[in-house]
C-alpha cells in the first residue's frame, strides 16, 4: 500500500510540473500573439496615417564626431580565438591600473558610459565593451549564438585577453543581466558589482510572473520572440521607435536630468541603423525565456544595485528582493526622479555614489538618495 501512495505522489508531482511548464509556455506564446496583433494595429494605423513615410528609414554611414571624442578613450579591437569573434571596446586610464568593465543595456552601445569612462579613468583602466551583436563587434546572426552561457563567456574571454585575472564589473539593463551571471558563475573575477537598473533574473523571473502589472510592462519580452516583424516595427518611420525609447517623457532620458543632444541621438541612430543591428540586438531577448529559471542563483562578490525612482519597465520592488540572493555586502541606491537610463540621465549622481561604494567598508546598510 505504502509503495503505490509512493508511486501516486511521484505521479502527481510529475503531472504537477508538466501543467505547469505547459502554463509557462502557453502565457508566453498566448502573450506573444496578443502583442503581434497589437503591433499589427499600430503599423495599419501607420500606414494611414503616413502612407509615403512609414516604410522609408535612412542607414546612417557616417559617424557623428562625439563617437571620435579622444577624451573617452582609444578604440581598440580583440578577436577571442575559442568563439571566433571581434569584439570593439573604448578603453582609457593607465594600463595596469585595476580594470572597470562596463557592459551596456538594450537598445545601446559602448556609448551609453561616456560619462563614466571620463570620471573613473583616473584611477581604474576603463574598459565599455560592444557586447557581441552591438555597435563596432561581430554580429552573429542566428539567435543560437546570444544564449546566457556565451555571453558570459564572452566577458570572461574579455577580461583576460586584457591581461587580468579581476574586475571590478558594471552592468545597465540587459549588460546588469550578463554582470549577475557573470558574477555567479567566475566569482573569483568579480572584486565589486555594480549593476543599474536591472533586477537579478531569478528575482525578475518569480517577480513577473506574479505581478500583472510587471508583465505588462515586459510586454516587449514577448513581442521580440518574433522573428524579423520587431525590427520592421522598430524601423519605420525612420526609426521613430527608437528616438521615442530615448527622448519620449513616459521614457526618454532627461525627464530631471541630463537632456540627450540630437548628436547623442544620432550616435544610436548610427549604430542601430547598420545592417543586421536591430537583429543582433533582438536576439538577447530571443533566448530569455529558455534560459530561465537559473540553476545557480547566489551572488558572493560586494553588490551595488543602483535603481532609477522613475524606471518606465521595472517596478522599483525588485531592487530589494535582490538582497535574497547576495551573500555578501549590499547596498541599494534608489534615485528620485531618475528613469531607466541612469549612468546618462543622472551621471553626476551615479558616480558619486559609484566612488562611496568602492571606496567604502563593509557591513554598511543600503540607503535612499
Amino acid at each position: 500500500m505504502a509503495r503505490v501512495l509512493h508511486n501516486l505522489l511521484l505521479f502527481l508531482i510529475r503531472l504537477a510540473l508538466k501543467i505547469r511548464v505547459l502554463g509557462y509556455w502557453s502565457l508566453i506564446y498566448g502573450y506573444c500573439a496578443l502583442c503581434t496583433i497589437v503591433a499589427l494595429l499600430k503599423l495599419w494605423w501607420n500606414i494611414i496615417l503616413r502612407p509615403t513615410t512609414t516604410f522609408q528609414w535612412v542607414i546612417r554611414e557616417t559617424p557623428p564626431a562625439c563617437l571620435n571624442d579622444t577624451s573617452l578613450g582609444t578604440h581598440c579591437y580583440v578577436r577571442i580565438k575559442e568563439s571566433g569573434l571581434r569584439f570593439h571596446y573604448v578603453a582609457a586610464g593607465e594600463r595596469g591600473k585595476p580594470l572597470m568593465l562596463f557592459l551596456h543595456g538594450f537598445p545601446e552601445f559602448w556609448f551609453s558610459w561616456r560619462y563614466q569612462l571620463r570620471e573613473f579613468k583616473s584611477e581604474f583602466r576603463v574598459v565599455a565593451i560592444d557586447m557581441r551583436g552591438y555597435g563596432e563587434s561581430d554580429l552573429p546572426l542566428s539567435a543560437e549564438s546570444y544564449r546566457f552561457d556565451y555571453l558570459v563567456t564572452d566577458v570572461k574571454d574579455i577580461v583576460e585577453y586584457l591581461g587580468y585575472n579581476r574586475c571590478c564589473l558594471v552592468g545597465h539593463d540587459w549588460g546588469g543581466t550578463i554582470a549577475w551571471l557573470f558574477a555567479i558563475h567566475y566569482p573569483e573575477m568579480v572584486t565589486k558589482l555594480i549593476v543599474l537598473n536591472c533586477p537579478h533574473p531569478s528575482v525578475f523571473t518569480d517577480y513577473a510572473l506574479r505581478h500583472p502589472s510587471q508583465l505588462l510592462k515586459s510586454s516587449h519580452f514577448f513581442f521580440f520572440q518574433l522573428p524579423r516583424f520587431p525590427e520592421l516595427m522598430l524601423s519605420i518611420n525612420d526609426f521613430k521607435a527608437l528616438k521615442a525609447l530615448f527622448t519620449s517623457r513616459s521614457t526618454g532620458i532627461g525627464r530631471k536630468g541630463r537632456w540627450l543632444t540630437a548628436e547623442d541621438l544620432e550616435a544610436y541612430l548610427y549604430a542601430l541603423s547598420q545592417p543586421g543591428a536591430l537583429t543582433g540586438a533582438l536576439n538577447y531577448y530571443r533566448n530569455v525565456f529558455s534560459s530561465l529559471p537559473l540553476s545557480q542563483n547566489h551572488v558572493r562578490s560586494p553588490v551595488l544595485l543602483l535603481w532609477g525612482e522613475r524606471d518606465a519597465f521595472l517596478e522599483q520592488e525588485m531592487a530589494e528582493a535582490c538582497r535574497l540572493y547576495i551573500r555578501n555586502h549590499f547596498r541599494l541606491n534608489i534615485i528620485s526622479g531618475a528613469s531607466h537610463w541612469l549612468q546618462q540621465d543622472q551621471p553626476d549622481i551615479v558616480n558619486t555614489l559609484i566612488w562611496t561604494f568602492l571606496k567604502e567598508g563593509e557591513g554598511r546598510k543600503s540607503y535612499r538618495n
